[in-house]
């Protein structure tokens, strides 16, 4: 017996708009695929952060984005928001490797009263939060293959959406701060593989 037919189709083939994207200037579209994520989210939101950059990822990685002519590490970009007095805040759940503490150390935020990174090995939501205005929800690490700043055939399929939703907002600061102030570690059943909880860096 046959359950299910399917009938040969040509495949179908969606145009996409081209995005009318400026730097802190045009609205993003609610959703983000590849590099949509980087230039909407990471040049348009993130870096253009006022008051504050709350990003939470499994893992982060020594990201590289345009500055001039040229690309550095987003963790300079980072600095600068600092020093604007912007508070940048990365919650994360692997060790992150060599290369990204070699440019946290460079940059200059190791003790940086306006950053702050916080380990915990449950985090695997992704989002970022940006001026307690935009919200981003999506499949995206911090890193530069997730977030779309590598090349064209070397970053990740990667999709998510960026809102001003009081509603999502709300619900993901919440889930932001239960975890990065400590609150779900009383009943946390995995505290034999976390000796410290919500560890900074020190290295």
């Amino acid at each position: 017996m046959t359950l299910y037919r399917v009938e040969a189709q040509r495949p179908k083939r969606f145009h996409l708009s081209p995005l009318t994207y400026e730097r802190g200037g045009a609205p993003a579209p609610p959703f983000l695929q590849n590099t949509e994520v980087y230039r909407e989210l990471v040049l348009g939101r993130m870096l253009e952060a006022k008051r504050s950059l709350w990003i939470a990822s499994a893992n982060v990685k020594d990201m590289h984005v345009e500055h001039r002519r040229s690309y550095r590490s987003v963790l300079k970009d980072f600095r600068d928001l600092t020093r604007r007095g912007v508070d940048v805040r990365i919650l994360h759940a692997g060790v992150p490797g060599e290369r990204y503490r070699h440019s946290l150390k460079e940059a200059g935020l190791l003790g940086a009263a306006e950053f702050t990174m916080r380990r915990c090995p449950r985090v695997h939501f992704k989002c970022v939060l940006v001026d307690d205005d935009w919200v981003f929800l999506g499949s995206p690490n911090l890193t530069g293959a997730g977030m779309g700043a590598k090349s064209e055939g070397r970053r990740n399929f990667e999709t998510g959406i960026l809102s001003r939703d009081a509603t999502l907002r709300d619900r993901l600061t919440t889930l932001f701060l239960d975890v990065w102030e400590g609150r779900m570690c009383e009943s946390c059943g995995r505290k034999k593989s976390c000796p410290l909880p919500l560890e900074e860096p020190n290295f």
